[in-house]
């Protein structure tokens, strides 16, 4: 059996990689877009329903990793940020499940040699790693799975 670990990519476009415990990675993104005549915190609420069908999906995770962004371009995408954050948190503490963040700095470095890699070079890096990505979101959770499963300690 192989270590089960989700990688995200946090955001209202929510990039995300699964390694199951057959050593299958799947990937895709997800949408928590506000949508229309809902509250602030559907969004969250919608979130926390979307990882637990994750974890039901693969009968559980066993590590989670996920972006660690230290500055964001505008407020909304900082507030945004937050509360998927605070979610995600919240969720595996909840879950026992050990979480841990990234600097986006190390998964450019580690995926594409270069820190301060754009957004092009991590697609082109997942698709030469035989992934095929359909945005950046994704390619940066697939990112962030290589990187756990390279450096972690996550290859069993």
């Amino acid at each position: 059996m192989t270590t089960t670990i989700l990688a995200l990519d946090l955001g209202t476009q929510t990039g995300w990689a699964l390694r199951g415990s057959d050593g299958h990675i799947i990937s895709s993104s997800e949408s928590f877009r506000p949508q229309r005549f809902e509250g602030g915190g559907m969004r969250y609420l919608r979130f926390n329903r979307w990882l637990s069908e994750i974890a039901q999906s693969c009968n559980r995770i066993d590590c989670l990793y996920f972006e660690e962004v230290r500055r964001h371009v505008g407020v909304d995408a900082a507030h945004a940020y937050g509360g998927f954050l605070a979610t995600l948190t919240a969720w595996c503490e909840h879950h026992q499940t050990p979480y841990q963040g990234v600097p986006v700095g190390t998964i450019k470095k580690h995926a594409t040699g270069k820190g301060n890699a754009g957004k092009t070079e991590v697609i082109a890096a997942m698709r030469a790693l035989g992934h095929p990505v359909t945005d950046d979101n994704e390619a940066d959770a697939l990112a962030i799975l290589h990187w756990a499963i390279d450096t972690q300690g996550e290859n069993e």
